[in-house]
């Protein structure tokens, strides 16, 4: 699958697997932030707070994992980029029309490519690069099919907030694959977690946000975001241990997809036939790119 070091095709058509899995767990995150009753970065607070315990157990259960170790400055930088990118994600989807908030923040595969061609030398190849355009065209063409909804209170602002999702998330990417290089899954996630949870509390009291979800389900709401930043994330952190940063990126545009499917089995959400069309576009682009990942 990949010309990086593998231990064979099963290992990549594995870790191709397991990121798959992931980005489908990370699907329902928008649904659960809708759900959750509480302030933008209150809800990314509460999902790196209810992942910590799980994330430490589990390392505490699996010490040939390699246990928790000091932070490496990739490790602290993956915490720092992925407060900012879900604390700008979740303000852009309240500020700006959702499919604003959709689009923008799928430009992160193009930052991905770019970033790893220059730090891993990891060089796009030519049906990758047309499966990659395929990928975007789709999703974007997805949320411009959505229905139209009410263009938010401060769209300018959403828009840029929405925007600049898509740097923090690419540097996130990257930071994460440049820490799997040297360490376990585990110790990435928890320290990540570990630096994110109190910068998103921070930018909560900051924003003056209500704190804790206001129902019973926006509690489940937020423990469901705990689970799924562990099995979601996790497996893309554990992927990016195996493939290039640049095909990850590029299929964790499943995310939109699996997304509107969501919405429209759980709050009634029209599909319509040109979303549909933009979701077998991405997918096709996605399987495009796999069939030539980028070269090390």
């Amino acid at each position: 699958m990949s010309t990086l070091t593998l231990n064979g095709r099963d290992d990549g058509r594995l870790a191709l697997a397991a990121l798959v899995f992931g980005a489908l767990v990370i699907a329902t995150t928008p649904i659960l932030v809708r759900l959750s009753a509480c302030g933008p970065a209150a809800a990314g607070f509460w999902r790196l707070a209810f992942a910590l315990p799980l994330l430490a157990l589990m390392a505490i259960g699996a010490p040939k994992a390699g246990g928790i170790g000091a932070p490496t400055r990739p490790m602290l930088l993956a915490g720092l980029w992925f407060a900012a990118d879900l604390g700008c994600w979740h303000y852009g989807i309240r500020y700006t029309s959702v499919a604003n908030a959709t689009v923008l923040p799928n430009l992160t595969p193009v930052i991905v490519t770019l970033g790893s061609w220059f730090l891993f030398r990891e060089r796009p190849r030519a049906v990758f690069l047309a499966g990659m355009a395929s990928a975007i065209a789709g999703a974007v063409l997805m949320a411009k099919g959505a229905a139209p909804g009410p263009p938010g209170p401060l769209p300018h602002v959403g828009d840029i907030l929405s925007a600049s999702t898509a740097l923090w998330y690419a540097l996130y990417f990257i930071a994460v694959r440049s820490a799997r290089l040297s360490r376990p899954t585990l110790s990435v996630m928890l320290w990540s977690c570990l630096v994110g949870a109190p910068l998103l509390i921070a930018a909560a009291l900051v924003m003056r946000e209500p704190l804790l979800p206001a129902t019973a389900l926006g509690w489940a709401a937020v423990v469901g975001l705990g689970l799924a930043h562990v099995f979601g994330q996790g497996s893309i952190a554990w992927s990016l241990g195996r493939l290039p940063a640049s095909t990850a990126s590029v299929t964790v545009l499943v995310q939109p997809v699996a997304a509107a499917g969501l919405a429209y089995l759980v709050f009634g959400e029209t599909l319509t036939p040109l979303q549909a069309l933009g979701g077998a576009i991405a997918l096709g682009g996605i399987v495009i790119a796999q069939q030539a990942p980028a070269k090390r």
